[in-house]
């Protein structure tokens, strides 16, 4: 059996690296750092305490620690154990977290002294666990803590061996058009990511990653790179300080970073402001469409020689497929602005995309899908060493987008897009966000793409109103700053649309405060829940207008 143990990637860089920096945390320019010896050691000695307090393989463990050196260290003891680490966004809602926890069944709980008394308060999604540990103090009452079980722990511990299609952990989507779900990740899974993210971007030793995502860190550290925690809450990127999130990027020297658009956003508009360039020569954006306007912003603050990725995918099949910033702006993008959609570039090695034309059940076997030609707008379904292939105890969901492909497993993205003739994605929505109308299929990326031309819009959102396949179209926005004459808005609004053959049944306007955006990335914008508000709003107008 070949030995897929994600964990044995840090043993390999710690032999060969062993006194090098491997992690970095603090904040106001006050730093900890840990070397890839130190990081394994402290690995080691967690995996051995957990298996002394009775943690075995194949145990499911709730790990919910901030990004620090012990979620580094133990996401990669439970690794080498063999338990089955469980990640789950904080920031996702009272309501989706405890109903995400109950889902799991965890037996095991790893967390901060707030999630122990959490997990107090509502003990019913956490009536399988049976060992807590506390992240920090536990006052006696919430847990054996972490210091206290690995005093006087060996510093060696044999990683077991993991097949390829062992389950490893499970992490949970963003839910941004539906409840999340827990995808099952198996280390074949990881390591074929690690491979590609490797070997696609170009990193491994001598970089440095400041990850804007937790989960990222990890692979920084099993490729060898130095990882920088930045000092930000990982749950709300679009408010991260740029002037904290810049300082560890200058002090560290940092070669490369993955973040949202949100994250860039901040701080290209900071550092253009201060005439400030950075150290990065690699920027990955991704977790939503990404602005030609912010990868121009975003190049000037980089050095001449600096690229900039932006990679597409889901939870389910990471990363799918990217595309250079340069080419977008020099290609795409002009297209993207009159309404064909984002280009996310070309499958990355092994990977294969398909499009197929939509349908809403599941489909059991690929052979009886309706493929269809470069141009067309249809499903967008993926094929591929990083395609997990179940989500955990949701059969229904599992059916609806697996699909079965001889010994191998398609995804269905739940994204609607075409290939063009040169082999690249086009991405042109979420299916569930289409506006279904008597007159046609409407596609968001594509429609709102016509307005975010406006110089008063900072983004727009499509939505439909009434049942599908009669859906009136509403266009939302949410404005750069106040305006006073609406009015005189939606009239320079409604030339847009008049304007475009993608946009002439666009009659409806409405300007929202503040959209509202997933957890994740702060940037995937939740169009369900703009369509229940436009719905109550254009009720609430009839019946003022005396309709």
């Amino acid at each position: 059996m070949a030995d897929c143990n994600i964990a044995g990637a840090l043993h390999k860089v710690a032999a060969q690296q062993s006194d090098q920096v491997a992690l970095v945390s603090g904040r106001g320019g006050n730093y900890r750092q840990w070397s890839f010896k130190e990081i394994l050691v402290n690995s080691n000695r967690y995996a051995a305490a957990l298996e002394a307090l009775g943690v075995e393989r194949g145990d499911r463990v709730m790990l919910m620690v901030r990004p620090s050196m012990e979620f580094i260290c133990l996401t990669f003891a439970l690794f080498q154990m063999g338990a089955v680490v469980i990640l789950i966004d904080p920031g996702m809602g009272y309501k989706n977290l405890l109903r995400c926890i109950a889902s799991v069944q965890p037996l095991v709980l790893i967390g901060i002294p707030q999630v122990q008394l959490f997990a107090r308060l509502f003990r019913k999604p956490f009536k399988t666990v049976k060992t807590r540990i506390c992240v920090g103090p536990s006052f006696g009452l919430l847990g054996i803590t972490l210091d206290a079980a690995t005093r006087g722990m060996g510093t060696e511990f044999a990683p077991v061996k993991a097949a390829e299609d062992e389950l490893a952990a499970i992490i949970f989507t963003t839910g941004s058009t539906g409840p999340p779900k827990g995808v099952q990740y198996s280390h074949g899974t990881f390591s074929s990511q690690l491979k590609l993210i490797r070997d696609y971007y170009k990193i491994g030793p001598g970089d440095v990653d400041q990850p804007g995502f937790p989960l990222f860190a990890l692979f920084a550290t099993a490729l060898g790179a130095t990882a920088v925690i930045p000092d930000m809450d990982p749950t709300r990127p679009a408010k991260v300080d740029p002037a904290k999130f810049i300082r560890s990027l200058i002090d560290w020297k940092v070669t490369y970073s993955f973040g949202s658009p949100a994250i860039w956003n901040g701080v290209s508009n900071y550092c253009v402001e201060r005439d400030i360039t950075l150290p990065v020569r690699k920027i990955l954006m991704a977790g939503a469409p990404v602005s030609g306007e912010l990868i121009k912003r975003v190049q000037r603050i980089m050095p001449p020689e600096g690229e900039i990725h932006t990679p597409y995918g889901a939870t389910e099949c990471l990363p799918l497929a990217s595309i250079i910033g340069q080419e977008i702006l020099d290609h795409t993008w002009p297209q993207t602005r009159l309404g064909r959609g984002t280009c996310v570039g070309k499958p990355l090695p092994g990977m294969t995309i398909a499009i197929m034309k939509p349908m809403d059940g599941p489909l059991a076997d690929w052979s009886d899908a309706a493929l269809l030609p470069p141009g067309e707008i249809g499903e967008i379904v993926a094929k591929g060493p990083v395609v997990t292939k179940v989500y955990d105890h949701n059969e229904q969901e599992t059916r609806q987008a697996k699909i079965t492909d001889g010994s191998a497993v398609r995804h269905r993205m739940g994204d609607m897009g075409y290939l063009d003739f040169q082999g690249r994605l086009w991405f042109c929505g979420r299916k569930a966000h289409r506006v279904l109308t008597a007159k046609g299929v409407m596609y968001t990326i594509c429609c709102e793409a016509i307005f975010n031309e406006h110089e008063k819009v900072l983004r727009s959102a499509l939505v439909g109103v009434g049942k599908p396949g009669e859906q009136q179209p509403v266009l939302i926005v949410e404005l750069r700053e106040k305006v006073v004459d609406t009015g005189r808005l939606f009239k320079e609004l409604q030339g847009l649309a008049e304007a475009s053959e993608l946009t002439r049944r666009i009659k409806t306007f409405l300007v929202h405060p503040a959209f509202p955006v997933d957890i994740r990335h702060n940037a995937k914008i939740f169009r369900e829940k703009l369509a229940v508000w436009a719905e109550k709003r254009l009720r609430a107008d009839s019946c003022e207008n005396g309709l």
